[in-house]
């Protein structure tokens, strides 16, 4: 069941998100609400299509690339982004985690449980504070991205955009350092994925690297 939940949850995702960002009239004026506005509706699709389902749901990461020239990047829970300018490497995104947002937490009626040998969880169950559906826990998150921007220049090199089954088992200058030596970038975010698992990653992993230059 919970896996099912996850699948629906991903694929109204991946389904809707960008498609909501592009539909937003706003978007070339202000690209900020509308990545936000399209991240709510979004969320509301996944809810609408919860049914009984249970309590899955999903982190995202987004990328939008502007005139080949500026780069704007989103993201809900801990799915990062992490861009290489001159060899060295950026976090562009914010995780998400339930001890750092715990004040919002709490606000919403919500608590955060810190068991030893485990993460802080919200209410004891999810290990980030906001996401895409979890609707038994959604009273208690959020899900408005935080929204990065950034000029692209002749020193950036690669963006890597992954899931935290990639980060909980490599630093970002690592993952950097392996793409940037993989001239195709799909190579390099297989690559990726396999020195994870390699490492033992007990987690989901989604990884898409984007090259700039070379």
């Amino acid at each position: 069941m919970m896996a099912t939940w996850e699948i629906v949850c991903q694929h109204t995702y991946r389904k809707h998100l960008f498609s909501n960002i592009l539909k937003e009239e706003e978007f070339w004026n202000d690209p900020n609400h509308s990545i936000s506005k399209a991240y709510e509706r979004t969320d509301q699709a996944i809810l609408s299509n919860s049914s009984d389902l249970g309590r899955g749901g999903s982190t995202a990461v987004t990328a939008i690339l502007i005139n080949g020239e500026r780069l704007w990047v989103a993201n809900v829970g801990d799915s990062r982004a992490v861009l290489s300018r001159g060899g060295q490497a950026m976090q562009m995104t914010i995780d998400h985690e339930p001890n750092t947002e715990r004040g919002s937490i709490e606000n919403r009626g919500g608590f955060v449980s810190n068991m030893p040998g485990d993460v802080p969880r919200v209410n004891g169950q999810l290990a980030v504070s906001r996401a895409f559906g979890d609707k038994s826990l959604k009273s208690h998150l959020r899900s408005d991205p935080d929204i990065q921007e950034m000029d692209i220049n002749n020193n950036t090199e690669v963006l890597v955009l992954a899931s935290d089954g990639l980060w909980k088992v490599m630093s970002n200058q690592e993952a950097v350092d392996i793409a940037r030596r993989i001239k195709d970038p799909l190579k390099a975010a297989k690559q990726l994925t396999t020195e994870a698992l390699k490492r033992e990653s007990k987690d989901d992993i989604s990884c898409v690297v984007v090259r700039f230059r070379g």
